[in-house]
């Protein structure tokens, strides 16, 4: 489409250390908000990007693919007239970023309001009459196999077979459960035809439950994010749009606390209730909330309440956390019946849970395990929260209890500080640089550790999955490149990028059309000390253990970035370099004769397999049978933790003496010790560091390695 004169004139000033400069903008008559933010958003990413893509039709057209597909994900909705209708404006966006009206997402926000509206009144009339399970049909769920369906009745057919194989899972599970019932005496035992009425009803429950939230939360507003959604995440995706509360949800989770009542939340029969309270938190000092309590209706201080039936749990979160002061009203019903308001100031809540945390592995040596769930920081408060030095900690501890080797375990993390890796880092090696960054122009700059004392050098193991990325990958790369510690685990994620946080209200002066959010925008790309990207790659663990079928990393998406390569940076190896290709040899030894990972493996083949049926059988007897076959495979992974040895996993005797006053706190840790008991990763790592333990402990005599 032909460029269009920008309504919103941002000008760049400058680009200085991977940090966008706007000049502010004044306009006597504003366009709308999402006018507004529109312009705000095609600037940033053409001027700001690290790498950005030409913003034309071709760009337009995938931002309005993606865009449906997030709108309706299985092909319920649209039909493929409406898809064909609206061809004419799928490539409007790169002129609505530019100033242009935006018509090509109110064109689709007509439709699918008017499709999802069709669609609540179909399921309905569907559930209403029984199934026929002796037919031999057929449902393909995968959408990617599907097209849109020509014409009402085709797309009425099509939620038929959905909910006919909804609802033929849930009688198979019912039917099953009868079946275990029956030997009991006095047990009222239903036919068939309740059983499927039964099924039929939980099925429509469901469905109630999906429409609810779209009617609740998908409004405009909502949608809009998503479009918004669609175009940052065609440049990459990790370009994010974030409206007001997802990006001060964001923030609260980086820091590692929030303001709030200090209420935990669950969902259940649809409603939002109160799961239990946070012991210090505000509703414990006002003593006013229960467990079970069920939250109807949340209002900000003496504004017009919001009924939040059929709201999803981070969804009623989003509306109850604030500003530290605030005053939230709960409109709550008892357990006991009784309906009243409870007006709660909101005050900090502390979120323990995603702080690091440590523990002792008794065996044939003694181990420090270090669990860091994410590279947390308070960016808004100097004396908060920051995870390298929690880590450090940590160690002191573990040094004090003498212990012969580490384990960090950064399964599972997605990444966070970039200042706190490199001050991470730092505590394992003398000094040197740990990560190279690269700017949209200009060189690279080395980010480098410059403290040349050791706070640990004893040996040290990573493990890492699928899910480690950025600062994680960070640290394991520096960790490797350095031949400083063993990295165990599967290939990490593979992002390599650094994204900034940028307030659009700060480019806007006009108020008065409400806060506009934020863009979480790439602007520069990770590069390891030896000069490879981190990007798309990831890190290769120096042990591969076969991983779970997560499938998730940053190679299958289409738009991410591509890996590339820069000169390494100067740097000396640790002067004990990790040797790897024993511990790999010994490792593999282990694996090979495992029985646990070799059900491990079996499962993966399995999941594969079972991912590529194209479609499902609607007849029950074969469903059954489908069925059964499949949950004799699966049961073989259920049984792998009977197959790996029980660790000798312990708290430190300081931390419990810390927990001892909260009863919730001690229970979840004990949980979380629980879990690591038989953990299989764990268990080889364990394995890998009394080799690396044993090839090391003739070299470290008389080196204060550890201290």
């Amino acid at each position: 489409m032909r460029r269009m004169k920008v309504i919103i004139p941002v000008a760049l000033l400058t680009i200085s250390m991977g940090v966008l400069a706007f000049s502010k903008l004044h306009k006597e008559d504003p366009p709308g908000r999402y006018e507004v933010i529109m312009g705000l958003v095609g600037q940033i990413l053409t001027q700001g990007h690290y790498q950005p893509k030409e913003i034309n039709d071709a760009y337009s057209k995938e931002v309005f693919d993606k865009y449906l597909k997030s709108l309706d994900s299985e092909k319920k909705f649209f039909l493929k007239s409406d898809i064909k209708g609206l061809e004419n404006v799928s490539t409007h966006i790169d002129d609505e970023l530019q100033g242009a009206p935006l018509d090509c997402f109110n064109a689709i926000n007509a439709i699918i309001k008017q499709r999802v509206a069709e669609a609540a009144s179909i399921y309905p009339e569907i559930l209403s009459k029984p199934f026929d399970f002796t037919k031999d049909e057929k449902v393909v769920l995968d959408p990617d196999k599907i097209d849109y369906p020509e014409s009402l009745e085709e797309r009425k057919e099509a939620w038929r077979k959905v909910l006919k194989y909804r609802t033929l899972e849930k009688l198979t599970e019912l039917q099953e459960a009868r079946d275990k019932q029956k030997d009991k005496a006095g047990e009222k035992i239903k036919t068939d035809v309740e059983l499927e009425a039964e099924a039929r009803a939980k099925v429509k429950t469901v469905y109630d439950r999906y429409f609810d939230r779209l009617k609740n939360r998908q409004d405009d507003n909502e949608r809009f994010s998503m479009f918004i959604n669609a175009i940052t995440t065609t440049m990459d995706p990790h370009t994010d749009f974030f409206p007001p509360a997802e990006k001060r949800a964001f923030e609260e989770q980086m820091a590692g606390k929030f303001f709030g009542i200090g209420a935990q939340l669950k969902e259940e029969d649809g409603k939002i209730k109160i799961a239990s309270i946070v012991t210090g938190s505000a509703s414990w000092k006002d003593g006013r909330l229960k467990a079970n309590d069920a939250i109807l209706k949340v209002a900000q201080g003496d504004k017009e309440p919001v009924d939040v039936t059929g709201y999803a749990v981070e969804d009623a979160v989003k509306l109850i956390r604030g500003n530290k002061g605030s005053v939230v009203k709960l409109t709550v019903k008892s357990v006991d019946g009784t309906v009243k308001v409870i007006d709660i100031t909101r005050d900090e809540v502390v979120l323990d849970d995603t702080f690091a945390k440590s523990a002792i592995i008794n065996g044939q040596h003694k181990l420090g395990y270090i669990y860091l769930p994410e590279f947390y920081a308070d960016f808004n408060d100097r004396n908060g929260a920051r995870c390298a030095e929690d880590v450090a900690k940590e160690i002191t501890k573990l040094k004090a209890e003498n212990v012969e080797g580490i384990i960090l375990d950064l399964r599972f993390n997605g990444g966070g500080s970039l200042q706190d890796v490199v001050q991470m880092a730092g505590l394992f090696i003398p000094e040197g640089p740990i990560v190279q960054v690269k700017s949209r122009s200009g060189d690279p700059m080395v980010l480098r550790d410059r403290d040349k004392s050791v706070q640990y050098g004893g040996p040290l193991a990573i493990m890492v999955n699928e899910y480690s990325a950025s600062a994680s990958e960070i640290m394991a790369a520096a960790m490797q490149d350095y031949k400083r510690a063993v990295i165990i685990g599967s290939n990490t994620f593979g992002k390599g990028t650094v994204q900034r946080m940028l307030n659009l209200d700060d480019f806007y002066s006009n108020k008065e059309i409400g806060a506009l959010g934020a863009i979480k925008l790439t602007q520069q790309k990770f590069y390891r000390a030896n000069g490879g990207s981190t990007q798309l790659k990831g890190v290769a663990s120096d042990i591969q253990l076969p991983d779970p079928y997560y499938e998730v990393a940053e190679r299958k998406d289409a738009d991410a970035l591509a890996w590339d390569e820069i000169p390494k940076a100067s740097f000396t190896p640790w002067y004990d370099p990790v040797p790897v290709d024993v511990l790999k040899k010994n490792s593999e030894k282990r694996i090979a004769s495992s029985e646990a990972f070799k059900m491990m493996n079996d499962n993966i083949a399995t999941l594969k397999k079972m991912e590529s049926q194209e479609a499902y059988s609607l007849n029950q007897q074969t469903y059954k049978a489908e069925q059964k076959s499949n949950t004799n495979a699966l049961k073989r992974y259920d049984s792998v933790n009977e197959k790996v040895k029980e660790l000798n996993i312990s708290s430190l005797k300081t931390d419990l003496d810390r927990l001892a006053s909260d009863s919730a706190k001690l229970a979840r840790n004990k949980d979380w010790l629980k879990f690591r008991q038989k953990d299989i990763y764990l268990d080889e790592a364990v394995n890998v560091m009394n080799d690396l333990i044993a090839l090391s402990y003739p070299k470290l005599q008389g080196k204060p390695a550890n201290k």
